[in-house]
């Protein structure tokens, strides 16, 4: 399975933070054998975030695409609004099942925006933005992402 990692932080994308999120997601599909296809990180920019979201989706460069950051209650945060504006069906489940695995951990999973959808034959699924929540919600959601993927495929 081929994935895109997609990091949406203006800090990061201009060199002022590292990438620490993508990181964390990029250590996880390694581990897990999946391939790496693109990993970048964008600015808190929605149509950008949604352009290059369109371009990886629909050039068939991933199976599944993961977004890491951009999605809390900050003033630049949009990821969720971009990843709206492109998908096609979405899916609740994914970010219900994560924020009501995160909040077991934290509270503050409640301020957690995040979307999952569908475009074309892709997932697009956002993460949270810190890195031990990337690997927390990872680990609980991994497998059902890798069978969703599948089912869109029509694999299953």
């Amino acid at each position: 399975m081929r994935v895109a990692i997609i990091t949406a932080s203006t800090e990061v994308y201009r060199g002022s933070a590292a990438n620490e999120s993508g990181e964390a997601v990029m250590e996880m599909m390694e581990g897990a054998g999946l391939e790496i296809t693109y990993m970048g990180a964008i600015p808190n920019d929605r149509e950008v975030l949604a352009a290059v979201m369109t371009r990886i989706t629909d050039t068939f460069s991933a199976d599944l695409v993961l977004t890491t950051g951009g999605a809390g209650c900050g003033p630049s945060d949009c990821t969720p609004e971009a990843t709206m504006d492109i998908i096609e069906k979405p899916i609740v489940g994914i970010p219900e099942a994560m924020r009501a695995y995160s909040m077991k951990l934290t509270k503050r999973a409640m301020l957690n925006r995040s979307v999952a959808g569908i475009r074309g034959e892709v997932l697009i699924v956002n993460l949270p933005g810190k890195p031990q929540a990337v690997r927390e919600v990872l680990k609980y959601l991994l497998p059902e992402l890798v069978h969703a993927v599948e089912v869109i495929q029509g694999e299953v």
